[in-house]
Order: structure tokens, then C-alpha cells, then sequence
């Protein structure tokens, strides 16, 4: 009977340290853009206030309303395509997680309106010389 007891245990903690490793993969958010902001808790979403837009780090996607719906993309839009992504403003979303953050857009826009400013914000890295005054990157790191 004590022997069951044992491997009962041990097959019980083999599964819990797969779910624990499951977990870590899933808390694994993405690489965050040279673009981004150097102060990075796990987050998935940034909000970009002066464009209205967010940009979701796993996909390297920029989500934006097209004027019809929300638009998931690797580019800004034409009009904000020569927006400067070093220098704008960048809220770090560290309170949500799902799918969809433009569900609290209204709250968003309110709260973090265009030409928000909250301190200085430093970059990861450095805007590449080739592009001094513009934020249009082609490399996998700054596609908008």
C-alpha cells in the first residue's frame, strides 16, 4: 500500500512540473521590436496613442481600425507609414492579455490621448542611421 502511495505521488508531481512547464512556455510573450521601450515587464500589447494603434509583440502585428473594422497587420497604415516609432510614445499594455485589446479602445484613447507623454521613454535599441527621421524599418524586428 505504501508503495502506491509513492508512485501515486511521484506520477502526481511529474504532472504538475509538465504543467508548470507548459505555463512558463505560454507566459513566454515575444521578443520585444528595437522600437520598444527599454522598461519590459511580460507584456503582449503595446498602445501607440498618436496613431490610435496597438502592436502586438508574439505576431509583430500592428492592430489598427481601418475605418470599417480592426485591422491586424505587419505595416502601419499608408497614412502613419512614415510615423517615427523611436520617438513616439509607446504605453506598455501590462494589464491585459487576451486577444482583442481594442475591446477597451474608448477607455484607451481617453486615457492615453494623442501626444500622451509620461516621462521620457528610452528605446531597446537605437534608431538605425539609414532611417534618422523615419520610422518605415524593413527588417523582421521594425515591420509595421
Amino acid at each position: 500500500m505504501k508503495t502506491i502511495k509513492v508512485i501515486l505521488i511521484g506520477i502526481g508531481l511529474f504532472f504538475a512540473s509538465q504543467m508548470q512547464a507548459q505555463i512558463s512556455v505560454n507566459i513566454h510573450l515575444g521578443t520585444p521590436p528595437l522600437w520598444g521601450p527599454i522598461e519590459q515587464p511580460e507584456v503582449r500589447y503595446y498602445y501607440l496613442p498618436d496613431i490610435e494603434a496597438y502592436y502586438d509583440l508574439p505576431s509583430k502585428r500592428f492592430i489598427y481600425f481601418n475605418g470599417y473594422r480592426w485591422v491586424r497587420s505587419a505595416y502601419l497604415p499608408k497614412a502613419y507609414r512614415n510615423y517615427d516609432l523611436y520617438n513616439g510614445y509607446k504605453v506598455v499594455m501590462n494589464d491585459y492579455r487576451g486577444n482583442t485589446p481594442y475591446i477597451y479602445f474608448k477607455e484607451h484613447q481617453k486615457k492615453y490621448y494623442r501626444g500622451y507623454r509620461q516621462g521620457e521613454q528610452k528605446t531597446i535599441g537605437k534608431r538605425p542611421e539609414h532611417h534618422k527621421n523615419k520610422g518605415h524599418q524593413k527588417d523582421n524586428d521594425h515591420k509595421h
